[in-house]
This record gives C-alpha cells, sequence and structure tokens, in this order.
C-alpha cells in the first residue's frame, strides 16, 4: 500500500475536476479524498497499489472534458486511516 498527495494544477477548478477524480478513484479501487485548495490547484490524497496510483495518475492528466491539467506533481506520504473515497470542500 502507497499513499500519495498530488496536486493538480491548470484549469481544474470550477470544471468538475474533483468529481472527475472522486468516479476514477472509485472505479481503480483507490482511497483518499480530493479538494480545491486556494491557489487554484486541486489535492489528491490517494491510497492504493503502485500500480493503482498509477492509472490513477494517469487519468489526473487526463482531466474532464473541460478541464486543462498543465502539471501533477506528488510525494508521498505515510498510510492514512481513510475508507472510500470523498470530496472535501
Amino acid at each position: 500500500m502507497i499513499c500519495r498527495i498530488y496536486l493538480v494544477r491548470g484549469r481544474v477548478q470550477g470544471v468538475g475536476f474533483r468529481n472527475f477524480v472522486q468516479r476514477c478513484a472509485l472505479q481503480i479501487g483507490v482511497e483518499g479524498y480530493t479538494r480545491n485548495i486556494s491557489d487554484g490547484r486541486v489535492e489528491v490524497l490517494a491510497q492504493g497499489s503502485a500500480s493503482e496510483l498509477k492509472e490513477l495518475e494517469a487519468q489526473l492528466w487526463r482531466g474532464p472534458t473541460w478541464a486543462q491539467v498543465i502539471d501533477v506533481t506528488h510525494e508521498e506520504t505515510g498510510i492514512r486511516d481513510v475508507s472510500g473515497f470523498g470530496i472535501r470542500v
């Protein structure tokens, strides 16, 4: 099990990005959450296997129809006590 925090930059707020991430994460089987942050990026905390996180990252780069992703960075962090995948405000 790996836990990563992704930061997604570009036109990613106000375009359904968090809902997109939630759908993808649930389909892949990743746990965690997504939220908008004040600087215009979207944060995604995701826990899963290396292959699941690789698949999720590919989806983060793609984004929903109206998004325009410029950059996706990540850092590994400690395992969190999360269940399912939610959207945080």
